[in-house]
């Protein structure tokens, strides 16, 4: 079994276990004004958890395959998830009713969205033992950027040699950083044509 602490940054105690018996917990991120937890498993499964009772709120199937990554939008009201099922998926906060899927071929590592606009930015590749005596290219190691409604593509950002681990904006949403498994992090500032970019509808 394993289980859920949370810490006082002040001291090197855990101040809550919370049990969690069935599938590890892979990603996790604070609920709005920190009332609760949600946490991401290895079966693609969500959990709400309140933190004052210790208890599971509510419990959804999130994606096929393992959960990597979690993280909020600027408001709190929703969050992406990054998954091993080559999806990044949009839940509502409150009641992780999924949204909106963003779809590509490889597994996705990291995800997050713009502070500033209906954007969501995607990273992962293939693993790098699978890609070592291939190309870049074959690996799919872009930053790739879809639409936070219409779940589309729009653009790529290529610079890493392997995966991309982990990556998030800006708070003032006018760049982002990325962080890879070949050992770089790269900050990436957007020009002019990013902000004045619009989709057809």
């Amino acid at each position: 079994m394993s289980q859920t602490r949370i810490t006082d940054s002040f001291g090197s105690d855990p101040i809550l276990h919370i049990p969690v018996p069935e599938y590890k917990v892979t990603a996790m991120q604070w609920g709005p004004i920190d009332e609760t937890i949600v946490t991401g498993h290895e079966n693609g499964r969500l959990c709400q958890w309140d933190i004052r009772m210790s208890k599971k709120l509510n419990e959804v199937d999130g994606h096929q395959g393992s959960i990597n990554d979690m993280q909020m939008s600027k408001d709190s009201m929703m969050f992406v998830t990054a998954s091993s099922d080559h999806t990044a998926k949009l839940f509502d906060t409150e009641s992780l009713m999924h949204l909106k899927t963003y779809q590509t071929e490889r597994p996705v590592n990291s995800a997050a969205i713009s502070p500033i606009l209906d954007h969501v930015v995607l990273g992962g590749g293939q693993e790098a033992s699978v890609v070592t005596t291939t190309s870049t290219r074959v690996g799919k190691f872009d930053s790739r950027f879809y639409h936070l409604v219409f779940e589309e593509e729009f653009a790529r950002v290529k610079g890493h040699f392997g995966p991309i681990n982990s990556l998030a904006f800006h708070p003032d949403g006018r760049g982002y950083a990325t962080g890879g498994e070949d050992g770089y992090v790269r900050i990436q500032s957007f020009d002019a044509s990013y902000f004045e970019f619009n989709f057809d509808f």
